[in-house]
């Protein structure tokens, strides 16, 4: 009798400054190829700067309530924080020690991609989805400008954005 192979398990890695639509799509294209994916939350240790607004755990808690609403079933995914290492092949080797084994990577990121491919992964890059509008990029540059947002994120990152925005963090930083 032959036994069906498994699919794969799945890496996934992203500043997630700040969830939005098009990680959604990525996270989605991703789960249709591999059983289970790791989710992880890079530059974890930056915050309350221009480009890194959010914390790791204000990040990690924007995936998992907006897969929470997508209904995503939570066995298929592990969100992960990594921070940042002090050279690139040092990252990956600490990626390898903190995350279990995983045959595919999911990056648009050009560094990202040479580095995992470099050691022999598969890395399948998801595609863009309506990158012009979703992107945190934009999200940040429209938070700051007091322009519509909310439109690019789901709403369950709204209700983690808005009483950050409340405080403040946002005034100053450009």
């Amino acid at each position: 009798m032959l036994v069906p192979m498994a699919k794969p398990v799945g890496l996934l890695i992203g500043r997630f400054q700040p969830y939005h639509f098009g990680h959604m799509a990525a996270i989605e294209y991703a789960l249709k190829k591999v059983d289970h994916l790791y989710i992880l939350v890079g530059s974890s240790q930056k915050s309350h700067e221009s480009r890194n607004p959010f914390t790791a755990g204000e990040r990690i808690l924007m995936i998992r309530n907006a897969l929470i609403d997508k209904k995503v079933d939570a066995k298929r995914y592990l969100i992960i924080p990594i921070p940042d290492a002090i050279g690139h092949a040092v990252w990956t080797a600490f990626i390898d020690q903190v995350v279990p084994k995983y045959d595919i990577v999911f990056s648009n990121n050009d560094l990202t991609i040479q580095l995992f491919r470099e050691k022999g992964v598969q890395v399948i890059e998801p595609p863009l989805f309506k990158r012009k509008n979703y992107s945190a990029t934009e999200v940040r540059r429209r938070i700051i400008a007091n322009e519509d947002w909310k439109s690019l994120v789901p709403t369950s990152v709204v209700k983690v954005i808005e009483p950050i925005i409340r405080k403040g963090r946002f005034k100053g930083l450009e």
